[in-house]
């Protein structure tokens, strides 16, 4: 899959991903982190062996489809960033990680494999951005009907930095390489399960980059 971005100069780049891989447990609070695990333990999440976790993936899951299909209503996705690693440079974009949660239960590794990890439109060259990155903004917002809510509201401050995994993952992030940060904590009491993901990240300038999608649950299997 040869993915297109729109740099902030208005010119384009296109990588060929190659390899995917998805962060996880991924916050700098680890007090936070470690309070998720429990959270999703008690709901019979495995918990993770290290914390952070790293899950490749399929290089065939990164995209950026207008429609995710899907076997069942208890997916949803996850507002991140990614990296995108090129010949010469390393790419960040907006990014969401579209997971079923229903075989989350049985292998986090295992729900990651089997929906999109979807990019954004616009990318930002990390080297012009390392300084800053902790002012961009992540949103993210479910649609249920016609009616849109914010579901995910916070900075990329609250995720360990690509330098982080510059530095932990070295030579393994070669050319063709995307790697999603983990999420941002989800709001209370608003209904991940939707009709449709809209996930933005803005730098402080207020260029913006998005991913758009609507999910389409697919007819019973016949068995």
């Amino acid at each position: 899959m040869t993915m297109r971005f729109t740099l902030p100069d208005g010119s384009e780049r296109a990588v060929t991903v190659r390899y995917a891989l998805n962060a996880g447990y991924a916050g700098r609070d680890t007090a936070q982190v470690q309070h998720h695990v429990d959270e999703l333990a008690e709901l019979g999440v495995p918990a993770p062996r290290r914390i952070p976790t790293l899950y490749p993936l399929s290089a065939s899951l990164v995209g950026r489809p207008e429609v995710v299909q899907v076997a069942h209503a208890k997916t949803s996705g996850e507002a991140e960033w990614a990296l995108v690693v090129g010949e010469d440079d390393v790419l960040l974009t907006a990014a969401c990680d579209h997971t079923d949660r229903a075989l989350e239960v049985h292998g986090v590794a295992w729900s990651k494999q089997s929906a999109p990890d979807l990019l954004g439109d616009v990318a930002w060259p990390l080297r012009e951005i390392e300084d800053e990155l902790d002012r961009f903004t992540l949103k993210a917002w479910v649609r249920h009907g016609d009616t849109e809510q914010l579901i995910q509201d916070g900075t990329l401050a609250q995720l360990l930095p690509p330098s982080y995994w510059l530095k932990e993952l070295g030579d393994r992030l070669v050319p063709g390489t995307v790697l999603l940060s983990g999420t941002i904590p989800m709001i209370a009491g608003v209904d991940q399960f939707a009709d449709a993901w809209r996930v933005e990240l803005t730098d402080p300038r207020g260029l913006t980059s998005r991913v758009v999608y609507s999910i389409e649950q697919l007819a019973p299997a016949w068995d």
